[in-house]
């Protein structure tokens, strides 16, 4: 009986039921977000450059350095929370294999049972003694019946038995997978927090360094200063007269829309009184934008948080909005009315969104963008060279000219980039998919 069981079991492994690898997609969906930070890490890295003797390059080797540490704690932190994803995973893959194993041993109590019933009541004749005993026609058919599906309850027993030991392979495999994936995660974490220590010790020491430069160093913070408000200044009276030029273009608009509404309604539309529509009633210089800008606009907004990067290749975002002290400096604060980002020599500044070219000016010797997307409008500053002009349309990741590279300090290429919405400054790293 028992080699005959063993016999049903081979012949049933096809229908063994294949598990989903749940696990395996978890594990490379954590892969594929963490790769695209990875690489990040590893191009930023190339970036730094050893900083010269002089407080400007020191100065500027602290922002670089101090935006890679900053790159490195947000790798850790999602290696964390993968770390946490993959403990969940794990927990319920040993709740799903308890389920699976308990399973299994009700399935073979019961199979075992069946078994032990059949082999009291094994021969042919004892089989056929308990159908042709039946009382009557009907009793004898129940009684066939009954053999008949005992046997096949039996054979549909061993087959589950088979399926059941087949899925618990496939989970403590699957567990094993996990398990693996977890101890490769830590030692990567461990690896991470070692040069994060590291790169935090650099920078202690190159503030140490700049503390020493007091001196030298408020005259540099000065002098950059005084750099931004002038570029600043320029930018708000370009951006003021391209606030008055797209004002201009909504009342034409409006104007053309008016005439024609007049055109098609008549006399008897021309002679009414009181009774206009709220178009003809507002006031011209509530028209701050044209049809085709509020659309823009529109687009514009909706893609907050997906917006590429304004510069091409390797990044690290050195300086950021607004105002803040220097971690480690006294009296060291800046104000940034965009954000700083350094790329390698070569990185080309692109759009941020499709718009149009509102201006494009030359600042010592450098040039710097402004485009117009409906009413917000993306400022890209400290160019070599623009390959666009003004009234130019562009397209997103379009290509706008090549970053500057200072030759002085290392080849040190960062874009300056600003994003207002007319008037009004923004933060420009909420809207940007980094």
């Amino acid at each position: 009986m028992m080699k005959r069981f063993f016999v049903i079991l081979i012949s049933c492994l096809w229908l063994a039921v294949p598990l989903s690898a749940q696990s395996n997609k978890l594990i490379r969906e954590l892969e594929s977000k963490r790769g695209a930070l990875q690489k990040q890490i590893a191009e930023s890295e190339s970036i730094l450059k050893d900083t010269k003797k002089d407080v400007g390059s020191q100065l500027n080797g602290l922002a670089a350095l101090t935006g890679q540490i900053e790159e490195r704690k947000r790798y850790i932190l999602a290696i964390n929370n993968d770390v946490d994803a993959i403990e969940r995973e794990l927990n319920s893959l040993e709740r799903q294999l308890r389920a699976l194993e308990k399973d299994l041993k009700d399935k073979k109590k019961k199979y075992e049972a069946s078994v032990q019933y059949l082999y009291k009541n094994k021969s042919i004749e004892e089989k056929l003694m308990f159908i042709f005993s039946a009382k009557n026609l009907g009793q004898t058919y129940r009684r066939m019946r009954y053999v008949r599906e005992y046997a096949t309850y039996q054979r549909l027993q061993g087959e589950e038995i088979l399926k059941k030991q087949e899925q618990i392979r496939k989970k403590k495999a699957e567990r094993q997978q996990v398990k693996a994936a977890k101890e490769n995660l830590l030692k990567e974490r461990e690896g991470e927090k070692a040069k994060l220590e590291a790169q935090e010790k650099e920078k202690r020491t190159l503030v140490a360094n700049l503390q020493k430069k007091q001196k030298g160093l408020q005259n540099e913070i000065n002098k950059k200063r005084r750099e931004a408000n002038q570029l600043n200044a320029r930018i708000d009276k370009l951006i003021n007269e391209e606030i008055e030029r797209a004002r201009k273009r909504a009342q034409e608009e409006a104007r053309r829309e008016a005439a024609a509404r007049k055109k098609t309604e008549g006399k008897e539309s021309q002679s009414s009184s009181g009774t206009g529509t709220a178009e003809k009633s507002k006031p011209l210089e509530a028209y701050t934008m044209s049809k085709a800008d509020r659309e823009l606009s529109g687009n514009f907004a909706a893609n907050r948080g997906k917006l590429p990067m304004p510069i091409s290749g390797a990044y690290i975002i050195t300086s950021h909005y607004g105002q803040y002290a220097v971690e480690g400096l006294r009296n060291v604060k800046l104000d940034n009315k965009g954000i700083d980002i350094q790329g390698k020599p070569g990185a080309q500044a692109r759009a941020i969104f499709d718009g149009k070219v509102a201006a494009v000016f030359q600042l010592n010797g450098l040039f710097n963008v402004l485009i117009r997307h409906g009413n917000y409008i993306s400022v890209y500053c400290n160019l070599s060279s623009a390959s666009v002009k003004i009234g130019d349309t562009v397209k997103t990741k379009q290509s706008i000219g090549q970053v500057f590279s200072d030759g002085t300090d290392n080849g040190r290429t960062v874009l300056h980039f600003q994003l207002r919405r007319e008037k009004e400054k923004l933060n420009p790293e909420p809207w940007l998919n980094r």
